[in-house]
Order: structure tokens, then sequence, then C-alpha cells
């Protein structure tokens, strides 16, 4: 009986998952979340405070205004896995300069789980179990981002907007398409100070699902008791901006600190240290020590949370991370380690990235 009641628990939690999925509101406080993790263990080591000094390839993420200070092709690759290894988060990024004054960008970014055990069919018509009938099918989420970015007249000033493409499959049941647009701006002050700002999902990213009835009626079958309508098969992801403040200082010629503290807004009432009705605010902050720009040191935190314990009281949370970095000829490879300290409730991962300047090839 508790191997059927194990089974029935599955069943309902496929369920639930589906439903959760293509569930549609006006407004949703989490949506696509995938495409906020992030990108570059270079940016994670500093806790994702990178956007007022990005500058490289991985620009096309953070604030696509960044991409303007390229001075060759750049290529990106990342790998991830969260939650002990079962879900794999992989990314890849390219850009390039089209003159002195403008550059565009090009990544793709998939989250997924693989391999999950399908058991809707596991019991046949007598009600026993038919393991021949278990199957598997996978659940990923594709971002795919198209940049481009400008200097402005105003020396200093650079824009850039991303328009995205969002693509979610869960197996054979259900699946969407989703589009939406960001903006950047970051500015350079004539003492070296930087400013950034972006926004993402300015036009509200809108996803519309494709629903398979029958798997739907299949699962529905398959848990007792279930009895649910066919979810809506629209969502609308809200606004969030990052702003951020960044300085460079540089000693002795060979060692340099970068620092940079950011505040990042949700148009949603969150568990965020700042939080209204109105809007959520979390703050982020890192640095990188560097040597003859060689070798690399990064930490930082952020996330900072407001967590309710089990007696009913309130302390804050918070995700501390470091990284080191090694660049050497145009080949960049970088490495963070998010959460350390188990501050947070989030587990923490261990993160790899490559970037490649195309100077290397000639």
């Amino acid at each position: 009986m508790r191997k059927f009641s194990g089974l029935k628990k599955n069943l309902f939690i496929l369920f639930l998952s589906i439903t959760i999925a293509a569930s549609a509101q006006t407004t949703r406080k989490y949506s696509n979340e995938f495409m906020n993790i992030g990108v570059d263990a270079a940016a994670f080591g500093m806790a994702n405070a990178v956007v007022a000094s990005t500058g490289d390839v991985n620009s096309g993420y953070w604030n696509p205004a960044g991409l303007v200070n390229l001075e060759d092709k750049e290529l990106s690759l990342m790998h991830a896995s969260y939650f002990a290894n079962i879900a794999n988060y992989d990314y890849a990024g390219f850009a390039m300069p089209l003159d002195d004054r403008s550059a565009v960008g090009l990544s793709i970014i998939r989250f997924g789980v693989d391999d999950i055990l399908n058991t809707t069919q596991l019991l046949d018509d007598d009600g026993l179990p038919n393991y021949d009938n278990i199957s598997l099918f996978s659940t990923a989420d594709y971002g795919v981002t198209f940049s481009y970015a400008r200097a402005l007249p105003l020396d200093g000033l650079n824009i850039g907007v991303n328009a995205k493409v969002i693509r979610r499959i869960i197996g054979d049941f259900a699946s969407s398409w989703g589009f939406g647009l960001d903006a950047g701006i970051q500015f350079q002050s004539d003492n070296d100070w930087k400013f950034g700002l972006m926004a993402r999902d300015i036009t509200t990213t809108f996803n519309a699902w494709s629903i398979d009835e029958e798997k739907f009626a299949e699962i529905q079958d398959a848990v007792e008791g279930q009895n649910q309508e066919l979810p809506e098969t629209t969502e609308i992801t809200i606004p969030k901006l990052q702003l951020g403040v960044s300085k460079k200082f540089v000693f002795h010629y060979d060692f340099s600190l970068l620092t940079e503290v950011d505040l990042n807004f949700r148009f949603a009432q969150t568990n965020d240290i700042i939080s209204t009705s109105f809007t959520s605010i979390t703050p982020s902050g890192g640095f990188e020590f560097g040597y003859i720009d060689l070798v690399f040191v990064r930490a930082g935190v952020g996330n900072f949370q407001n967590i309710q314990q089990l007696d009913g009281s309130e302390s804050v949370g918070f995700q501390p991370n470091i990284g080191v970095g090694f660049k050497y000829k145009g080949i960049q490879v970088d490495y963070a380690l998010t959460d350390i300290g188990d501050q947070s409730a989030a587990l923490y991962s261990n993160i790899f990235s490559l970037k490649l300047d195309w100077s290397i090839f000639r």
C-alpha cells in the first residue's frame, strides 16, 4: 500500500507541475524565472552586481548597452548544475562590434531536467503495476536573445535593447512560446564612475501555452480525485529593474579593484528586505581583485530575503558568493561557488564559464 501511495503522490506532483506552468493570471510574480538566474561565472562571483560594469559578450544578458565596449568578436560558454545535479543550466553567447559606435549579440539559455519518469500509465486495467509502461520525458526552458547596442552622441552614454524569444516544453504534455523586450543604459563619467540601468520585460513578456488535452486527461485519470478543468493558456511576466554604480581602482599599475553595488526592483510584493505593495527591493554588491589583468579573485553578496522561521519569527537570509578567474591571450576561464555558508534557502552551485576573444586567432 505504501508503494501505491507513493505512486499517487508522484502522479499528483506531475499533474500539479503542468497545471502551475500553464495557469494564467493577469500578472505573475514569478514567470520565466530561468531567465533571471544569470550568466557568466565572473558575474556570479560578484553576486550578479555587474549591470554598470559589464562590457563584454555577456553584456547581452546583463545590460546590452555594455556591448559597445567590445573591441573584437567574443564567444562565451557556461555550464552549471542545480538541485544536486538534477537540473542543468547552459548558456552560449556571441557578440561582435559593427563599427566603433555599435555592436550586436546573440545568446541562448537552456534550463532543463532530463529523464524524468512518466508513471501516469504504470497501472494496467486490473490496477496492477506494469513497469514496461514507464517512459521518460524532459522538461526544458529555452531563451534566445538578440541584442543591439549603440553609443549616443553624449560622450560616455550608451544604450542597448534585447528582443527575447522564450520556448518552454514539458514533455508531450504542454509547451509555450513567449516574446519580450529588455532595455539598458550605461553612463561613464569623466572620473571613471560607471552607472547602469537594466529594465527587463519592459513590454511584460507574454507566454502562450499549448496543452495536449489527451495527455492532461490521462494524468487526471491516473491521479485519484482529480477533476480540475483545463488550465488557462496565457501568462504575463511583469517588468524588473536593476540599477547599479561601479568604480574601478588601479594600484601601482599591476593591481586593480573593481567594485559595484546594485539595487534590484520587482514591481510586486515579495520577501525582499524592502517590500511594499508597489515594489520590492533587494541590494547586491561585489568586488573583483585583479593582478596584471591575469588572475582575478571575486566575492559578493546578494539575494537578501526575509525568511519566516518555524517558530513564527523572521530572520534575514542572504546569498554569499566567491569566485576566481584566469585570463591569458584572449582566453578567460572563470569559476564561481554560489551561496557559500548556506546563508539562504538556496543550495550552493559550482559554475564554470569560458570566454574567447577572436584576437587569439590572429
